[in-house]
């Protein structure tokens, strides 16, 4: 038998671009004689489809592609992953469903039974848990036909004391197949490939696993789909961030033709750059637009994000506005246009001092007698939000937001200010990871200019500001809110790593207090295994300080 893996990019809701890709690539694995191919979790609807599942058309859409992709099936089967209707009284509506398909019909469903309800997770919300197990039979093979649930801690579900594996197992099969949407972090690669890995070699069956690629808003897919031997050891994986088709032939118990195979993840930065591109990439082509604005400081975060819209994007569709206020340097000025010249991107310069005191000036008889603080810079913040949205409003940019995870957790920018944006590009990117970030830009030819990346980093928004004097080192403060944002670890625990007390204390209130900022924040792109939005959710009015 002859298994092809289908490693696709899905658009949620968008039913005939999915259907055509997945019977595009049943012909395709046909072709190369391919008795099976097998497509990810929920790949007819894309996922995440969330609250879309509450609606009867789109579930009646999911089946009219089943119907589609069934049709095609003739010569080969496929497995491919959708939402199928729960017959029963009980429970909720509807099953994540795995579908088996063969010569023009669906020969078995199989149903996911461990439902994640973490981090961005939510399937429980929508979907019954299967009470049901068995293996699906094809070619005289019994195959393990798995939903995601490979890459479960049996330990962190109390509705099943064993996995659905240890169910089948009773049942003799002769491989596992898991169809997977396994959202990309960074740091989530090695532990994809231990747990995938240790079953097999539990098992001691070969496993063929295959995620999705893609970016859904905020959620981004990695691909690096697996195939594995029965001691555990990988045979081949798939390209990562790119749509794969590979074939593998399954004979006597055994993936044929290939040798066990080192894995090689790549490094931290090199995932997050590929991560950020594809996330970019697939928020314009799967919104219709394609061309993108953001201001420019000169700074190194508005560098790295104007890099990476160039690279993903193209330059030719990227406008950066430099907004000088009263404050700015004529080096920050420099920076600024030696990266537009570096990268060939277009242009504009729009002083905000005018706008700036024309406020001042409309707000001095109320503010009479008071001193310049924060008010005014605040002030000139919007005065550029309103700017780089004009230019969106007129030629139908969409607003890269600048601000990286250090700020976003802190509360160090201006709501309605450099808070603006359709999406944020570095919300879940430290600022110290910026820095990696633009070294890694730079590893051919300087795109960035050096100035940016080495220069003390300033809002510029009064004489002589920078972010130290209102923040401690990113060095040290990025350790710490990586213990209390991703660790979710308590002061008591991060003092007693050495942390000063008084800077835990400060730091994690400022975190808390910045809660109702990020509410109103633009969807971060994720690249961590903890970003701020919907994998995080904190009341805004709660008042905790451990």
């Amino acid at each position: 038998m002859k298994i092809a893996l289908g490693q696709l990019n899905y658009h949620i809701g968008n039913f005939d671009s999915n259907t055509e890709k997945i019977i595009e690539t049943i012909e395709k694995a046909k072709s190369q004689g391919a008795d099976l191919v097998v497509f990810a979790e929920l790949a007819v609807c894309g996922y995440p489809p969330r609250d879309f599942l509450e609606f009867t058309e789109f579930v009646e859409l999911c089946e009219n592609s089943v119907a589609r992709i069934a049709e095609a099936c003739q010569g080969i089967a496929c497995i491919v992953g959708t939402p199928t209707r729960n017959p029963r009284i009980e429970g909720k509506d509807l099953f994540n469903s795995a579908c088996f398909i063969e010569n023009g019909k669906v020969k078995a469903t199989v149903n996911k039974a461990l439902l994640p309800t973490y981090d961005v997770f939510d399937e429980y919300r929508y979907f019954e848990p299967s009470p049901e197990f068995s293996c699906v039979e094809f070619m005289g093979q019994k195959i393990a036909l798995t939903i995601c649930e490979d890459l479960w801690n049996i330990n962190d579900n109390p509705l099943y004391i064993t996995a659905p594996m240890d169910r089948l197992i009773a049942e003799s099969p002769d491989l596992m197949i898991n169809i997977a949407a396994s959202p990309f972090a960074y740091n989530h690669d090695d532990n994809r490939f231990k747990i995938l890995s240790d079953n097999s070699r539990k098992y001691h069956l070969p496993l063929l696993y295959v995620n999705q690629v893609g970016a859904q808003t905020e959620i981004i897919f990695d691909g690096g789909s697996f195939v594995f031997n029965e001691n555990g050891e990988m045979l081949d994986q798939l390209k990562y961030f790119e749509e794969d088709l590979r074939v593998y032939e399954f004979n006597g118990g055994r993936i044929l033709g290939h040798q066990p195979v080192p894995y090689s993840p790549w490094p931290d930065i090199e995932q997050i750059h590929q991560g950020l591109l594809l996330g970019i990439k697939d928020y314009f082509g799967k919104s219709g637009f394609s061309k993108a604005v953001l201001g420019l400081s000169g700074g190194i975060d508005s560098a790295v994000v104007c890099a990476l819209a160039a690279e993903a994007l193209g330059p030719e569709n990227v406008t950066a506005v430099l907004m000088p206020s009263r404050f700015s340097t004529d080096h920050s000025i420099k920076d600024a246009m030696d990266l537009v010249e570096n990268l060939g991107c277009n242009h504009y310069v729009v002083p905000i001092k005018e706008a700036a005191d024309a406020f001042e000036h409309m707000l001095e008889p109320a503010f009479k007698g008071l001193p310049f603080n924060v008010t005014e810079e605040n002030i000139q913040a919007r005065c550029r939000a309103i700017i780089v949205m004009a230019f969106s409003n007129k030629f139908g940019y969409i607003l890269l937001n600048t601000s990286n995870k250090s700020e976003c957790a802190v509360g160090y920018g201006t709501l309605y200010g450099d808070m603006a944006g359709a999406i944020s590009v570095l919300g879940d990117v430290y600022k110290t990871q910026v820095y990696q970030l633009a070294n890694h830009i730079n590893r051919e030819r300087q795109i960035i200019p050096q100035n940016s990346i080495v220069k003390p980093p300033s809002a510029e928004l009064r004489p002589g500001q920078k972010d130290s004097d209102s923040l401690p080192d990113y060095d040290v403060l990025d350790s710490l809110l990586y213990q209390y944002v991703e660790l979710k670890k308590s002061s008591r625990d991060i003092i007693a790593q050495g942390f000063d007390e008084e800077l835990v204390r400060k730091v994690i209130k400022m975190v808390n207090k910045a809660e109702f900022k990020r509410y109103q924040t633009p969807p971060i792109l994720r690249v961590s295994p903890k970003a701020f939005g919907m994998g995080r959710r904190m009341p805004i009015v709660g008042k905790y300080l451990s």
